[in-house]
């Protein structure tokens, strides 16, 4: 469709009698044609090639309407204006492919009184209107403003050309003014159409003025940003210009002119004592910095660089103290027990006196929480003399945090590896990466692949930091990792560290910790004097067992801290009645806090250590179970029932030892007669196992030969005996297997009275390493098979339910 654009005179009153007052319709689509308008229109759709057929057959007479949607391929009566434009058509056009271009000339403004139903195209009966144009002083004036608002916008327009300018002047007739400005202003259809859909010369003349002053100012608009725009590119250019002159002058000059800032910085370059790639790389960003302008942007990016090029350590370090006996030294004065891990830092300090220099020692210690692993780390930096540098590791999850940001974002800086070398200020610091279990991922990347260069003793002596650029070596660093959960890291950088389980503390292990370290320290945090205050063992033992459940010595600690709060008050208390009655206050006279006492200070027992049963029962037998929070025991009960053969499990039971439990049935099925049961033992009966304390998950297959000891009981209808407790995994071929956690299971047998523990045979190797304050008291008693436990669970007399024993 064409976009030219012209006008002819004005119609006479004769001509507009000889228009039929039934027209051809001829939807248009994104344009709207005014009177005195002539307009080339492409003819595509069938339609509308059928309606200006018959309207040039007719009289050359057709009615034009804007459709009210331009995607609409076939518009109704309901997708076009009412309001239009009678045009004549002037010339016709017919095109190879089938269109047909048509030039038309507007004649009047009209509006449809009705649609004719037509097949063929859209008719209708249409009723002219020439808005009456009586010129008076108001539409002068109102022709005047218009006129000038026009000009305006044709001056701000770049798109409408200063020709059209020119030929509204020489329009004169006020109707004739009015459409040829709503022609020529670019707006949408909707906006145009509503100069149509008025039927008074001044209210077509007040929507042009409001619509011509919205657009200048949107102009005017556009005008200041290109200006401003406009200037700030000149501006630019011109800072750019002066800025080649300075750095040409400078040039020229050399350094003679550089500032004693610059000075001492490119001094401070070369006393740090750089590797030569890196201090090449330092002198190169150094005369950027010198070229630059000091308000440059740039200028604080390179400086802010510098700096930490400079703040890092490059040669700088610490005197090892490797005296084995003084580190035993520090190492047990700070902590109590883990032999394991002392043992194996006292290993490492006597290869450094052979070697000084020992790569690949990265190690990670691992166990529950409150065991000492951060404080172990601590104790070992202080013994060697090195500075302690901590990352916390927990929720990390964006790379950047370990390996920096690139210099082109806004706010970079390096990540923590190089931040924390800046800290420690020496190349051999005591690194501890704590929480390495509790990294996580998202789209920003991975923590735990970035360690893997930190970690690796073959990488690490060229560690890129994406900020610093450059190789930076940590081979001299000593990393110690620690975490909760061993299978929570990640298997490659597992491989590169060596892992120390650190097992919670048993019992007395929490009594000697207590008084050599807990006691003093909360003692002096409260202002108490060892000589006024008694802590018994009784009162130790009593908190551990009855008031903390953990695998460390944090809430332990917090107890104590209360107890002692009490005694501080009952002391303040007790000065204070003293002083009321008498002006001379004596010194308070020592408290002893016992077993008794605590309770009386922390209130009700929190927690109940199970005890053994008393009498032998039948379908009942005590097991061993590990716990993160040590050991306990376990006890299963079984009962048999009319039923239809099935095998119920209760009592929150994992997985495993929902297999466990199902093995033991199958043997002693298997090997009923040689049991002495009844082969049909099971057929029409239910056998239902529950593990007590519901509420508590439990899995693992170590509950193996104690369910099937139960379920033996139940069946035979022999009493198990109650100071006989076992553990281990079974197979369906009745081998008894190994287990872990025996030291806490140890333990929990004994402080539950139980006399005499059923263990694998695979497990008395493990003894060796077992104190023997855990062992004392207890008969321990290898097996290998199933049957082997039988005369140690139950007493030599036959079952005294025969019923249940032929069952």
């Amino acid at each position: 469709m064409g976009s030219e654009t012209s006008h002819n005179p004005s119609p006479s009153p004769g001509s507009l009698e000889s228009v039929p007052s039934r027209l051809p319709v001829l939807p248009l689509r994104d344009v709207v044609i005014y009177p005195y308008m002539i307009f080339p229109v492409l003819v595509g759709r069938e339609s509308s090639l059928r309606a200006v057929t018959d309207a040039v057959e007719r009289d050359k007479t057709i009615f034009l309407v804007a459709q009210k949607n331009s995607v609409t391929e076939e518009p109704g009566v309901e997708d076009v204006y009412r309001e239009g434009t009678i045009a004549r058509i002037i010339q016709v056009l017919k095109l190879p492919n089938g269109l047909m271009k048509i030039l038309v000339d507007g004649v009047v403004q009209a509006h449809v009184e009705r649609f004719v139903p037509n097949p063929k195209y859209l008719e209708a009966e249409v009723q002219i209107h020439v808005p009456p144009a009586t010129l008076d002083a108001e539409l002068d004036a109102l022709l005047r403003h218009t006129s000038s608002l026009f000009a305006e916008y044709v001056h701000l327009n770049r798109n409408v050309p200063s020709e059209v300018l020119v030929a509204f002047e020489n329009t004169r007739e006020p109707l004739r003014r009015v459409y040829y400005i709503a022609a020529n202003i670019l707006q949408s259809v909707d906006v145009k159409q509503r100069i149509l859909q008025l039927m008074s010369i001044r209210e077509q003349l007040h929507e042009l003025i409001r619509i011509l002053n919205s657009e200048n100012d949107v102009l005017k608009i556009e005008k200041e940003i290109d200006t401003k725009v406009h200037d700030n590119i000149a501006k630019s250019q011109r800072k750019f210009f002066i800025q080649e002159q300075i750095r040409i002058l400078q040039d020229e000059l050399g350094d003679e002119d550089t500032s004693p800032e610059l000075v001492k910085l490119r001094e401070d370059i070369r006393k740090a004592k750089m590797p030569k790639g890196v201090e090449e790389k330092a002198l190169e960003e150094f005369n950027k910095l010198k070229k630059t302008p000091p308000m440059s942007p740039e200028s604080t990016v390179i400086r802010g660089y510098l700096d930490w090029m400079l703040s890092v350590p490059w040669h700088k370090r610490t005197r090892d103290n490797l005296r084995v006996d003084h580190v035993k030294t520090i190492l047990d004065e700070d902590h109590f027990g883990l032999e394991k891990p002392k043992e194996r830092i006292l290993e490492h300090i006597a290869v450094l006196n052979l070697v000084r220099e020992m790569k690949g020692q990265i190690l990670c210690f691992v166990g529950p929480p409150g065991v000492g692993k951060t404080s172990l780390a601590k104790s070992i930096a202080r013994a060697l003399g090195r500075p302690l540098v901590r990352i916390s590791l927990g929720g990390v999850r964006d790379e950047a945090e370990i390996r920096g940001h690139r210099r082109t974002y806004i706010g970079s800086m390096p990540g923590k590896i190089i931040q924390s070398m800046r800290r420690a200020g020496v190349i051999n610091p005591l690194m501890l990466l704590d929480e390495v279990d509790k990294m996580s991922m998202d789209f920003r990347g991975d923590p735990s692949a970035a360690l893997l260069e930190v970690l690796d003793p073959e990488q690490n002596v060229a560690f890129n930091d994406h900020y610093l650029d450059v190789d930076y070596d940590l081979s001299h660093v000593m990393f110690i990792t620690t975490a909760n959960i061993r299978y929570a890291i990640p298997l490659p950088l597992q491989d590169r560290m060596e892992i120390i389980e650190l097992p919670g503390y048993l019992h007395h292990d929490k009594v000697e910790i207590a008084r050599r370290h807990i006691i003093p320290k909360q003692l002096k945090e409260h202002g108490l004097e060892e000589k006024h205050v008694e802590i018994k063992d009784s009162a130790i033992a009593k908190i551990i067992a009855d008031y903390t459940r953990e695998a460390g010595v944090r809430n332990l600690e917090r107890e104590i801290a209360s107890v002692c709060r009490k005694v501080a008050r009952e002391m303040v208390t007790a000065r204070q009645g003293k002083n009321k009655k008498s002006k001379s206050a004596r010194a308070p006279g020592t408290i002893t806090v016992d077993a008794e006492r605590v309770e009386k200070y922390l209130g009700v027992p929190r927690f109940r250590n199970r005890k053994k049963s008393t009498e032998h029962r039948i379908g009942s037998v005590t097991g061993l179970a590990w716990t993160s929070v040590g050991g306990d025991i376990l006890s299963v009960d079984v009962s048999v029932m009319r039923g239809h053969d099935k095998l119920t499990l209760t009592g929150q039971l994992g997985d495993v030892m929902k297999e466990s439990a199902q093995a033991a049935l199958s043997y002693l099925r298997s090997h009923a007669r040689p049991l002495g049961l009844s082969p049909t033992f099971f057929k029409g009966q239910e056998i239902h196992i529950h593990l007590p304390e519901g509420a508590i998950p439990k899995d693992g297959p170590s509950a193996g030969i104690t369910m099937a000891m139960a379920m033996y009981s139940a069946v035979s209808g022999r009493a198990a005996r109650s100071d006989v407790a076992m553990t281990g995994e079974i197979t369906l071929r009745g081998e008894v297997l190994s287990i872990g956690g025996l030291n806490e299971k140890l333990l929990a047998a004994q402080r539950s009275g139980i006399t005499t523990v059923l263990l694998p045979q695979e497990n008395m190797k493990d003894l060796s390493e077992i104190p023997e304050k855990v062992k004392e008291g207890l008969k321990l008693i290898p097996i290998s098979r199933i049957e082997e436990a039988l005369p140690h669970v139950f007493d030599k007399q036959r079952s005294r339910n025969s019923r249940n024993a032929k069952a």
